[in-house]
């Protein structure tokens, strides 16, 4: 534990390259590949992380003059994502998540409940926090754990059902996103695209990045794209001219670097992925196809995904004005909000109508949900030793108290046993039949080189 803990510390910058390097001499890369490897993921995770700062550090004064210019005055104060996983790591939950969800991705590759391997070690801290709300609730550690195991093990099942859109339509061959936040809302993205394309006329609406490039010529560049959104975001705001400009520059340069930082991450990336299937069909498929599960920041720069999260910063702001029963404040979090959109851009075939009416449809329900368990949010915060911000009672946040999947096991564990068994009962339901797509994806793969091989003889 004091190496793990020795190694999280470090940071994703430094844990993701030595994971690597380590994962490339196990799977017998040579030395030089192996370092290449690890030094280029690296490199592309501090890429992204600067990217990313840059574009918090311009939206969040823009976002802080939003919320005084509407006057929203609500108790629950948002502490964002960072402080969410401070406080989740610091607990007896999260001491222990890493080896537990290391051991059950594992479990499930030998099982063959998936097919994904899970290198993104730093955001298991969302099944911790999940984990440490129970604890709180139940007054156990070990019902605690067995929750961050549940929420492990949907959070797999997601990303292997999403696997196949993050390729097609991410670009991503041979990557999944287990990422706990964007996972979350996957389901909701399921039942959009279930009811839209049951509306005649509603499922023939299509904005996609093509489409916007192709009617608004050059303003549908994803550069263009940027500096319009965060030029209208500050004007909202009503901040000056400078800030206007500065704020439109910057999100056009988002736009832009983050893609590119993104493809210089996966250049680490594929020669592990290539030798993890190489080695998977050398045994006879006794893995078959796999995939590495990485952080939700490799296609945070889609241009679809980026504009909706930033159409939402307002938007949410509004719904925290308008809904009734909600008392959080959406702050913090704002400028996290393009990890929520990550896998519903992928699962919404990249159309930003889907896209958008998924976020309008999660991100309220997020609002009460994070208000719903703000009692237990600040109750874990303060036994860690978090300091509560001055004049603050009550602390929430988006990314993770306001997901869907931790708020249903938080509430199973309320009922005690039956919740409980129904909880696990559901968990390995649905790894069961993600064993069965699985198998049956398996099928289909081999009949079709089948026929290749058979029309190319």
């Amino acid at each position: 534990m004091f190496i793990i803990d020795y190694i999280v510390g470090m940071g994703a910058s430094v844990m993701m390259p030595l994971i690597f390097i380590i994962l490339g001499l196990i799977l017998r890369l040579s030395i030089s590949k192996s370092i290449k490897a690890g030094l280029m993921v690296g490199i592309g995770f501090i890429g992204l992380s600067i990217t990313v700062n840059l574009m918090i550090d311009s939206l969040t004064p823009v976002s802080n003059a939003i919320v005084q210019r509407f006057g929203l005055h609500l108790t629950v104060l948002d502490m964002g994502w960072p402080a969410a996983a401070a406080v989740a790591m610091g607990t007896r939950v999260g001491a222990l998540v890493i080896p537990v969800c290391v051991a059950i991705n594992v479990l499930m590759l030998y099982t063959k409940t998936t097919r994904i391997l899970n290198v993104d070690i730093w955001n298991l801290w969302h099944h911790a926090f999940t984990g440490s709300l129970v604890a709180i609730i139940t007054g156990n550690l070990w019902l605690g754990v067995l929750a961050a195991g549940l929420n492990c093990i949907v959070t797999m099942v997601i990303a292997d059902r999403t696997t196949a859109d993050v390729e097609k339509y991410l670009n991503l061959p041979g990557i999944s996103v287990p990422h706990g936040f964007s996972a979350s809302f996957v389901p909701a993205a399921w039942l959009v695209n279930a009811i839209v394309d049951r509306i005649p006329g509603v499922r023939d609406i299509k904005i996609d990045t093509d489409v916007i490039q192709k009617r608004l010529s050059i303003l549908g560049d994803p550069a263009c794209l940027g500096a319009i959104i965060g030029a209208i975001l500050a004007i909202i705001a009503g901040v000056d001219v400078k800030s206007v400009l500065q704020t439109a520059i910057t999100m056009a340069a988002v736009m832009t670097i983050i893609p590119r930082m993104a493809k210089m991450l996966m250049e680490g990336v594929y020669p592990i992925s290539e030798r993890i299937q190489e080695i998977a069909q050398s045994r006879a498929g006794s893995f078959g196809r796999i995939s590495i599960g990485l952080d939700s920041a490799v296609s945070v720069g889609h241009p679809v995904t980026l504009s909706v999260s930033m159409l939402m910063i307002p938007i949410m702001l509004i719904l925290a004005a308008i809904i009734p029963g909600n008392e959080f404040l959406p702050f913090a979090s704002l400028t996290g909000l393009p990890f929520a959109f990550v896998l519903v851009t992928a699962v919404c075939r990249g159309d930003m109508f889907r896209t958008l009416l998924t976020g309008l449809i999660t991100l309220s329900l997020a609002l009460l949900i994070g208000t719903a368990l703000a009692p237990l949010v600040t109750s874990t915060a303060i036994s860690t030793g978090f300091s509560l911000p001055h004049g603050a009672t009550s602390i929430s946040s988006v990314d993770y108290a306001g997901a869907m999947l931790p708020w249903v096991i938080i509430k199973g564990f309320y009922f005690k046993t039956i919740g409980i068994a129904v909880l696990i009962i559901c968990a390995l339901l649905l790894a069961l039949w993600n064993r069965k797509k699985i198998r049956l994806e398996d099928q289909e793969l081999m009949q079709s080189e089948s026929t290749q091989a058979s029309i190319g003889e």
